[in-house]
């Protein structure tokens, strides 16, 4: 995803902060370890409810629990995250967190808004075919998360390849977008 930059005199590059524009209505999830950390959940939900406020997100409701982070029981989380109008969730979580967890939020908002793309394609099984197909996604800002690249299965021809790549994308206008590269440089786009 494109984000603003500037470099600063040292060489350092700063990374701006980029315009948050939800697709649902703004939840606040925050968590602590123990009930006796009580008082930290309330400054924590004030300290996501002020942060989202000064990125210019209304907070409609504030959903606090209290429980292990090394665990993935998390009642109240998993309730908003299946939750069909897809709410943006701010999460702040004290302490252990579960990476695991957290890239699956991360993953589920993505996908919910439609910025997440997975192709599958053959090419020709030739050095520097992986690399053309890459140069295509690079044109049109396609951002690659995950490549899987398969040379021997009986189905493929002896001179083929398949490839499935993980794509962070724009949004659904970006994905067509980037379909329509591929399909445009030559490729078949099989899912």
């Amino acid at each position: 995803m494109p984000v603003p930059v500037r470099q600063a005199p040292s060489g350092t590059w700063l990374v701006g902060e980029v315009a948050v524009q939800p697709s649902g209505r703004v939840v606040a999830y925050c968590r602590v370890s123990s009930a006796d950390q009580k008082a930290d959940l309330e400054r924590q939900a004030a300290r996501v409810v002020s942060g989202a406020n000064g990125l210019g997100l209304a907070v409609a409701e504030v959903v606090t629990e209290v429980g292990s982070g090394l665990n993935g029981r998390r009642r109240k989380l998993h309730r908003l995250l299946s939750d069909p109008q897809r709410p943006v969730v701010a999460v702040l979580s004290g302490g252990n967190v579960d990476p695991v967890l957290m890239e699956r939020v991360l993953r589920h908002g993505m996908a919910a808004q439609g910025r997440h793309l997975a192709v599958r394609l053959r090419l020709t099984d030739r050095p520097g075919a992986l690399a053309s197909l890459l140069g295509v996604l690079s044109v049109v800002d396609a951002n690659v998360l995950d490549v899987g690249h398969v040379r021997t299965n009986p189905r493929l021809g002896l001179t083929e390849a398949e490839v499935e790549l993980h794509l962070e994308t724009k949004g659904p206008a970006h994905c067509a977008e980037v379909q329509q590269a591929l399909r445009d440089a030559g490729y078949s786009v099989m899912g």
